[in-house]
């Protein structure tokens, strides 16, 4: 699919076609990972985790113990 990189304050940018933003879920805010490979410009979708999501990830196989602690050492309040 072919774009036209156009100036945007200091920088350049593409707009990425509505089809691909659609195709990989993109929304305003998103973040991508731009490497130079080669010849080519790679940009690559991150998907960044929310809490929630993070947290049904935990299952028997990853979660640590609980972890005792013998109290206050200094001026905590507790």
């Amino acid at each position: 699919m072919e774009a036209v990189v156009r100036k945007w304050g200091n920088s350049l940018g593409i707009r990425i076609p509505n089809l691909i933003v659609r195709e990989m879920s993109l929304k305003d805010g998103s973040f991508v990972d731009i490497n130079e490979k080669g010849n080519e410009i790679v940009i690559k979708s991150i998907r960044k985790n929310n809490l929630s999501e993070m947290i049904s990830l935990i299952n028997e196989q990853n979660i640590h113990e609980e972890i005792k602690s013998t109290g206050p050492v200094g001026n905590e309040i507790w």
